[in-house]
């Protein structure tokens, strides 16, 4: 069973500061610099907790992670962060236009609670994607010193009647607590609801319920850890098994969004090549048109129509975009005569029928030899969320080749994590982010 609670989130004081001027993205979407930017704009400002300056002379005792537990405790000090007085369940809407289409307005409505730990095999919460040691690690350490997460793990359940969302809606009938515009133009409304009445609603009606983590796989991972050294200590001090089932560290603060929420999007993430020897497209169609129909676009408009094309290919099947500078652009469709059995033997039918898996599989591994290692590395490979950056990476010099994806569906990272099986990293972007810092959840006591 899923089990969510109210808790007494920590906030920060806005008669000392402005959310606009503390708050951050979350840690794995902040480049170096924005993070720069956000120190400029607030000596307060979250980012030296989330994602704090890794300085030349650091040592064992002055690090990222001692100085972020010094923010943590001067910001408590001095009142810049206080804790509210009573648990609550927080209302959260978001309101955005979807990146490439402005005149698309959206309102995406979540609700903030601690929701219960639970391992994989489980079967309560349910992963789409695997993730790699290095962030883990870091998320780890820094909750080992700040024992606070400041960020929200992104959860989706089902609930086609929309009987959360219209508790949600009756909560934002009153004043917000917090509202205000990022600088990426999305709205953020927050609103406490502290009636435990209204808290208990919610966790019956999540108890049946399969949770599924759209985002933040590092922290959720990072969270177990941290919650079976928490375990193993206790059992250490007490000479056996001395589980609390209550105790903080049992649970993880977590924003559930419905599903069926019409302001669930998607956004593709992009791939893009570069420091392969000697590429060329035209070899590249050669080695792969025994799998893929090559449909050329003109040299003239090659680069304009490809967003199109792209989308118009991508609603009859699988579909994936390749520009490669003066080289040419194209769209590649699976042949429907692809033996992807024997192509991409170590997926399930459900995984070789991603558009990411695909380009992974075949495109990338096979048809230009780029190893799953080095993907992991990300030797030969970066990632752009934007169409437009990945073009420009190429026409600059930087990069190779593009290639373009269609975002996935809410329903295929359903069907997937509840079948136990995985997407390649960075398969989904999840827009707008969740704001980090918004609620902050103490994992002591």
């Amino acid at each position: 069973m899923a089990e969510t609670r109210a808790f007494a989130a920590i906030r920060h004081n806005h008669d000392r500061v402005k959310p606009r001027d503390v708050l951050t993205q979350p840690y794995d979407k902040i480049s170096p610099a924005m993070q720069e930017k956000y120190y400029a704009a607030h000596p307060d400002n979250l980012i030296a907790l989330e994602k704090g300056r890794a300085l030349a002379g650091d040592t064992p005792q002055d690090n990222v992670y001692t100085r972020a537990r010094r923010a943590l405790e001067d910001w408590l000090a001095r009142g810049v962060l206080t804790a509210d007085a009573e648990p609550a369940i927080y209302a959260y809407y978001q309101d955005f236009s979807v990146p490439g289409a402005p005149e698309r307005k959206l309102r995406r409505k979540s609700f903030i609670a601690v929701g219960r730990l639970e391992d994989y095999s489980a079967g309560v919460v349910h992963r789409h994607e695997l993730t790699l040691t290095g962030p883990r690690q870091d998320r780890l350490e820094l909750l080992r010193h700040t024992r606070a997460q400041t960020g929200l793990l992104f959860m989706l359940y089902e609930d086609p009647a929309f009987r959360l969302n219209r508790l949600l809606d009756q909560a934002a009938k009153q004043a917000p607590a917090v509202e205000f515009q990022d600088e990426f133009s999305v709205h953020h409304t927050l609103w406490p609801v502290a009636d435990s009445s209204v808290a208990e609603k919610f966790a019956a009606e999540m108890r049946p319920k399969k949770i599924v983590i759209a985002d933040g796989h590092h922290r959720y991972e990072t969270a177990l850890a941290f919650r079976d050294e928490c375990r193993a200590r206790r059992r250490a001090a007490a000479g056996g098994d001395a589980a609390d089932p209550c105790a903080a560290h049992e649970f993880a603060m977590m924003a559930f969004v419905n599903c069926a929420d019409p302001g669930l999007v998607i956004l593709p993430t992009h791939r893009v090549v570069a420091n392969l020897s000697g590429f060329d497209l035209v070899r590249l169609r050669r080695q792969t048109e025994g799998w893929f129909e090559w449909h050329k676009l003109s040299a003239a408009d090659g680069r304009m129509s490809l967003p199109g094309a792209l989308a118009g290919h991508g609603r009859a099947g699988t579909a994936i975009g390749v520009y490669a500078g003066s080289q040419g652009a194209a769209i590649l469709r699976l042949r429907p005569d692809a033996a992807m059995e024997q192509l991409l033997p170590g997926l399930t039918e459900s995984q070789r029928k991603l558009d990411v898996a695909v380009l992974h599989g075949l495109l990338l591994e096979q048809g230009l030899g780029i190893s799953a290692d080095a993907v992991a590395k990300e030797s030969n490979l970066s990632y752009e969320r934007q169409l437009d950056a990945a073009l420009e990476a190429v026409d600059s010099g930087r990069a190779q080749l593009a290639c373009l994806l269609n975002p996935v569906g809410v329903e295929s990272v359903w069907r997937l994590a509840l079948g136990g099986e995985v997407m390649p990293q960075k398969s989904t972007d999840f827009y707008p982010k969740m704001l980090s810092g918004l609620t902050i959840y103490r994992v002591e006591g």
